[in-house]
């Protein structure tokens, strides 16, 4: 089976592969919401290759950010010098879309299947935390020059038409409009969350979506993990993450809750609910109602760490 996937693709694809590669089928991935993803089983010389074309659609994000394929392909490469981190290794990329319409990327696949409902929750987060680790401690900075910016302006933050504790949140923009917390530059996801890996096994057997990818704060990515972990299962999952992170860091990493809330604020800028990306990979056990309980419940326990610095 073939998908919607224009004619003029398909003979790059086949070009970047081999001069006799030529595509069996293509099928749409779900979980991603920010960009098509598809599956391509292409054949050359009677073996089948498994590979993962990935098309920047979004003309606002282009606009802000037209490199968008070659960031990508260069994050890609800078986390196959982590230890113990599986990535999708590059094949080609289109980064202005002259050849392919839209900028492209066109990368291995991997094994695994994405958890959202693991039978044992510590033991998940603690996997994660551990591959986590690794890449912040493995992989090198040198030379890469994407670099960590918020995403939301924190003075323009108001949460009082849908939170329970507006004082809390008050506070918590207290801490964000005053000075930013010295940190050991490293390279981050910048979107690490249950999502993007990928598990056999009960084990991460890869990572995935690395548009994002940066030098900067470690505590970014442990926040980002962390509030996408309380609203999927409670502030439980969350603090177990951390331990678990903080445990195989070690002197490597110095928590500061600054960095939680920095990711907090980004999913609570308007009314929050459910997380598409949840949906179509079949978690059905959140409302909007419970994400933001869960959201502000997350907030009380991160700023109850603020005294502990």
């Amino acid at each position: 089976m073939i998908t919607m996937i224009e004619e003029h693709v398909l003979r790059w694809i086949e070009r970047a592969v081999h001069p006799e590669a030529k595509i069996k089928s293509i099928e749409r991935l779900m979980g991603g919401v920010s960009t098509p993803i598809h599956r391509v089983i292409i054949d050359v010389r009677g073996e089948a290759h498994r590979l993962v074309l990935r098309q920047y659609t979004d003309e606002e994000w282009l606009e802000s950010e037209p490199d968008l394929a070659k960031h990508e392909a260069e994050s890609l490469r800078k986390a196959s010098g982590a230890a113990d981190i599986d990535a999708p290794n590059v094949v080609a990329y289109d980064e202005t879309g002259n050849e392919c319409g839209l900028p492209t990327l066109l990368m291995t696949h991997l094994d695994g299947r994405v958890v959202l409902e693991p039978e044992d929750v510590r033991a998940w987060t603690d996997r994660m935390a551990r591959t986590l680790t690794q890449l912040h401690v493995c992989a090198s900075t040198e030379g890469f020059p994407w670099t960590y910016g918020a995403y939301s302006d924190a003075a323009k933050f108001d949460a009082s038409s849908w939170t329970s504790v507006p004082d809390r949140w008050k506070r918590a923009i207290e801490i964000l409009l005053g000075p930013r917390p010295a940190f050991v530059p490293r390279f981050i996801h910048r979107d690490y969350h249950p999502t993007n890996l990928l598990w056999v096994d009960g084990e991460v057997s890869g990572v995935v979506d690395w548009v994002n990818g940066c030098i900067g704060p470690a505590g970014i990515d442990v926040g980002h993990c962390r509030v996408n972990l309380a609203q999927l299962h409670g502030v439980e999952a969350a603090d177990a993450f951390l331990d678990s992170y903080r445990r195989y860091a070690g002197d490597n990493f110095d928590y500061n809750p600054y960095w939680d809330l920095a990711t907090l604020v980004d999913y609570a800028f308007g009314e929050p609910e459910v997380y598409q990306g949840w949906i179509d990979l079949g978690f059905a056990k959140l409302t909007n109602e419970l994400v933001m309980e869960r959201l502000d419940a997350y907030l009380e326990s991160v700023l109850a760490r603020e005294y502990e610095i």
